[in-house]
């Protein structure tokens, strides 16, 4: 990923937009644990430099594989290198269609000549073990009602206003949207690589042109992860579904907070004790004070369903701080912020 930074750092306008463009669709391969080749990365920049076009790239690595075929089924880099490519060309291109039809559209793109079933709704159930469940699986939809849920949930979101919402608001619907959409898993394979371009190039038509597509890069696995920890629930086990992991990966890559995106915090506990004994060591470690210095627009109910205490004391560890100097409040309570006053 390094290989490209120099293009960042020299500011180039033409060639600044494609090594983010390569750094995303390299990045995102990481959510199935691949990684592309040398050959990938050496023709990636010669892509990036004005050399070849991407069609040319395309050519490249089909040829490439077709004289150095790989015969170990284990050994995915043909995938990700051709993958790699077409998330690359898909991303350059200024056209979108907000439709099931798109979504379909982008999957065959993607994985054409990869996966069999490539751009095909899925006639089978599945579950997969999650390393962030312990081995647990999320629900997916019955191959049964995979069509209807899709065109539903496309509906639902079409027909929704985003008028009047702030921009947290936005981003926890949006939240909502993309967590159902990536639940349904209407394909066998290659569900999130297809949700995260299709979000890109959905965030792009809300106008959210300049967001920071490069956490899809360096986070695309948390991004995973955090969808898995959306659609995921055990009662009986007092475990929830939760989507503070992903709102926080949201408001890094739309509002350009900085959230910390460490996977291991996702993780469920293997038993019940110790979930205890870790939610324990929670509570003395992390502090309101502590919570508002990682995300400063966190709100005071947030803070009380971080550390699981009461909504009226966090409201009165708030004010001893605001008294003490530590923070202050900019703006109002619904649209401001806080400022943390190191001391």
């Amino acid at each position: 990923m390094d290989n490209f930074d120099e293009y960042l750092r020299q500011g180039e306008p033409n060639k600044s937009e494609k090594a983010k463009v390569w750094k995303i669709a390299i990045g995102l391969q990481d959510v199935d644990g691949l990684k592309p080749s040398d050959y990938l990365i050496s023709t990636a920049r010669e892509n990036i430099e004005g050399n070849i076009s991407i069609d040319e790239v395309k050519l490249r690595i089909d040829i490439y594989y077709k004289q150095h075929p790989v015969n170990d089924t284990e050994n995915r880099t043909e995938e990700a290198d051709k993958v790699s490519a077409r998330i690359a060309e898909i991303l350059s291109e200024q056209t979108f269609t907000f439709s099931p039809i798109e979504y379909l559209t982008i999957h065959r793109r993607l994985f054409q000549g990869v996966y069999k079933h490539a751009g095909k709704i899925r006639d089978y159930n599945i579950t997969k073990k999650e390393w962030v469940l312990n081995g647990e699986t999320v629900l997916y939809a019955s191959a049964e009602s995979l069509k209807a849920t899709l065109e539903y949930d496309f509906a639902q979101e079409k027909k929704f206003s985003y008028k009047g919402l702030s921009k947290q608001e936005i981003i926890e619907h949006i939240s909502h949207f993309i967590s159902y959409l990536w639940q349904i898993h209407i394909f066998g394979e290659g569900n999130t690589r297809t949700t995260a371009i299709f979000l890109i190039k959905y965030l792009r038509k809300l106008g959210f042109k300049d967001v920071s597509n490069e956490l899809f890069a360096e986070h695309s696995w948390y991004f995973r992860n955090a969808l898995v920890r959306v659609n995921y629930e055990d009662l009986s086990k007092g475990i929830h579904k939760t989507e503070e992991y992903l709102i926080s990966f949201l408001s890094n890559l739309l509002l350009g907070e900085n959230n910390r995106l460490k996977n291991q915090e996702m993780r469920l506990q293997n038993n019940d004790t110790v979930k205890t004994l870790n939610d324990t060591v929670k509570l003395q470690n992390d502090t309101v004070f502590d919570l508002i210095k990682q995300k400063n627009k966190i709100t005071a109910s947030e803070i009380s369903e971080r550390l699981k205490i009461s909504l009226s004391t966090v409201k009165r560890k708030i004010k001893e701080l605001k008294e003490n100097g530590s923070i202050e409040r900019i703006g109002s309570d619904k649209t401001g912020h806080w400022n943390v006053i190191e001391q």
